[in-house]
């Protein structure tokens, strides 16, 4: 199965959707800092499972109709940072969807998520990713789960790395830095976390509307 993360930087990058889709074979594609009034049904051979509705730039997730069956969905709300309660610029910051894949009979969970911003402390985001792994298990206790997005957690990784452990889960980063924009911002932002996957890559693909790269993860039922 191969998964595309890309965080929009406000939707400036929505029109290279399609091209990267097609270009990479994606079977789930997952959306952060998106337009939701401005999504389209579809993006190539993919079909808008559901955004989220809250937000002021919002999550989507699409997924090829042909692989897979939606199950079921669910939009999440996690802790907020200063910065949302002030400008309010999300409420939901998960976008998870139960999938069945029709040629195995297997069902999988693969979420959006985009993390608190840099202004929040890693404390914050590191609850975030706890609880948005505990209410995803809520989509069906045993699935296999995919989360991949925008963790906005540059620096520290190690501590990061030992909350997503402890909760059962992996972490894994892609082969190149995905924001490279501004030089004190540089490094990692944009990875996956998952239970009952083998991730074999996760691929940084070229920068170009957005502030951030698109990540490709290639991954595999275990």
């Amino acid at each position: 199965m191969k998964v595309i993360s890309y965080n929009l930087r406000k939707h400036r990058a929505a029109g290279e959707l399609e091209a990267l889709v097609n270009e990479h074979g994606a079977d789930v594609l997952c959306l952060q800092e998106c337009d939701v009034s401005a999504l389209p049904d579809r993006v190539g051979d993919l079909v808008l499972a559901q955004a989220t509705q809250g937000n002021r730039l919002g999550l989507a997730v699409y997924y090829r109709e042909n692989t897979f069956r939606l199950h079921s969905l669910r939009a999440i709300e996690l802790k907020k940072s200063l910065h949302d309660r002030m400008l309010k610029p999300a409420h939901e910051r998960v976008m998870g969807v139960r999938l069945y894949d029709i040629d195995d009979g297997r069902e999988m969970i693969v979420a959006s998520f985009h993390a608190a911003p840099l202004t929040a402390l890693n404390s914050l985001r590191r609850n975030q990713i706890r609880s948005a792994l505990t209410e995803l298990e809520r989509l069906g206790p045993g699935i296999p789960i995919l989360m991949v997005g925008d963790y906005n957690y540059p620096v520290f990784k190690e501590n990061l790395g030992q909350t997503v452990r402890d909760h059962g889960y992996t972490l894994t980063l892609s082969d190149e830095r995905t924001y490279t924009r501004y030089r004190v911002f540089k490094g990692h932002y944009d990875f996956a976390t998952s239970e009952g996957f083998d991730i074999d890559s996760i691929r940084t693909l070229p920068q170009r509307a957005s502030d951030h790269r698109p990540i490709l993860i290639t991954a595999r039922l275990e």
